[in-house]
């Protein structure tokens, strides 16, 4: 468990400094026991962000059914081990071929 935790650490803070590379401001969301581990905000925009990682080829996803929280976008952010790490809206069932290349997104975010 200790492992996990230790784990789940690591690749949020590697999704925080993405997000911060490019220019948004990242606060943990307190505990991270609930459905919400990264609140990114930029430019009058908030995206709620869920980190997840696995050694899979597909992550089953729990949360699948929201696509918004409290009225917020709400993104997943998987680290498929360290294949890549992919933002998607919330499904059940993501695999690595599924949403786009965080750094991308935030790019492409970036210029609309």
């Amino acid at each position: 468990m200790v492992k996990a935790k230790v784990k789940g650490y690591v690749v949020e803070r590697k999704v925080r400094k993405i997000f911060e590379k490019y220019g948004w401001y990242v606060v943990k969301a307190g505990g991270s026991l609930g459905i919400v581990d990264l609140v990114c905000l930029k430019d009058g925009k908030c995206l709620l962000v869920q980190v997840k990682s696995t050694k899979n080829k597909v992550l089953y996803y729990k949360d699948y059914d929201k696509e918004t929280f409290s009225g917020f976008d709400f993104w997943v952010v998987v680290d498929f081990a360290y294949k890549g790490l992919k933002i998607i809206k919330p499904k059940e069932k993501i695999s690595l071929e599924d949403g786009k290349n965080l750094e991308e997104f935030l790019k492409s975010f970036s210029q609309n």
